[in-house]
């Protein structure tokens, strides 16, 4: 039995888990994974112009014979063409007439976050798309403002988001809690794929123990405990039913959750502090060279 989808401040309902199609997969032709994960139970899409898999999630889209109401599509706008023209291209891309969730994937490189806004509340008006969020707004401020000054609430912000960087991003999830704004959670297993060998290992291990699964489940579950949605990626039919079987995994007890925050906020093994200090710099970065085509930079996008 799936996850129970999650309702938004639109009226509208999202599915708990998402198949992401960036990281490793960006630029390559992932009809293959896409449509195992479309098989095994994954009705949640994740994709976007950046990636350039959004034709591969078309393709498998169609081979799937499922309708369009059984699946839940989702695409980010970039920063080089028009909103307009831009949404038309991923309708055409992924071959439907219409998006589930529509997210402006990075406002560090969109001139005018508040105008560019205007037309996602356009393009939502005009039936192209159900639901319109964000991505990588972090900045409590930034988010507060838009909201004021918008006649739609953002649906979704979709963040990074990991025990590691949990007590960073705590700001911006209650400002999201506060205003209905579901939180989707993107590289949620660094812990375990970038900083193994922390202080969070421990809880997490802990806690799969008592249930009988395996790390990865628990922070998933962890996740899932925070109120937000899972954005996940694999190419392993066995990480799929892995993922997937989260569903029928008991709860974390509150005292195991507080444990894991703990710990993250300890921060990662001693040898990855540089790194992750690095990382914590990307938005300073990122905000010295928006409105260039600075290709190293972009890949610092999810």
């Amino acid at each position: 039995m799936p996850l129970e989808p999650i309702s938004l401040n639109d009226g509208n309902e999202i599915p708990a888990i998402a198949y992401g199609t960036g990281s490793k997969m960006k630029y390559h032709d992932i009809t293959q994974y896409i449509e195992q994960a479309i098989e095994m139970g994954f009705s949640h899409i994740d994709t976007a112009v950046f990636y350039q898999t959004e034709k591969y999630v078309g393709k498998a889209i169609k081979e799937s014979g499922l309708t369009r109401s059984e699946l839940f599509v989702t695409t980010k706008y970039p920063r080089e063409v028009p909103i307009q023209k831009s949404i038309k291209e991923s309708l055409a891309n992924l071959g439907l007439k219409y998006l589930d969730l529509y997210l402006i994937h990075q406002p560090l490189f969109i001139p005018d976050l508040v105008e560019a806004w205007k037309e996602f509340e356009k393009v939502q008006q005009d039936g192209l798309v159900k639901s319109i969020g964000i991505s990588n707004v972090v900045n409590v401020q930034q988010l507060e403002h838009l909201i004021k000054v918008s006649k739609v609430t953002p649906a979704v912000n979709q963040i990074e988001l990991h025990p590691y960087n949990y007590h960073k991003m705590k700001s911006i999830m209650d400002t999201c809690s506060k205003h209905n704004i579901v939180v989707e959670a993107y590289s949620s297993l660094a812990p375990i794929t970038t900083y193994p060998g922390g202080p969070v290992d421990a809880p997490l291990r802990a806690a799969a123990h008592r249930i009988g699964a395996t790390p990865t489940q628990v922070i998933f579950l962890w996740v899932r405990a925070k109120g937000a949605v899972i954005v996940t990626t694999t190419t392993s039919k066995a990480h799929m039913a892995e993922y997937l079987a989260v569903a029928e995994l008991p709860a974390l007890t509150d005292e195991e959750v507080a444990s894991i925050d703990a710990a993250g906020a300890k921060g990662p093994p001693s040898g990855i502090v540089t790194r992750l200090r690095l990382m914590n710099t990307k938005e300073k970065l990122l905000g010295v060279v928006a409105g260039t085509q600075c290709s190293w930079c972009m890949e610092l996008l999810d």
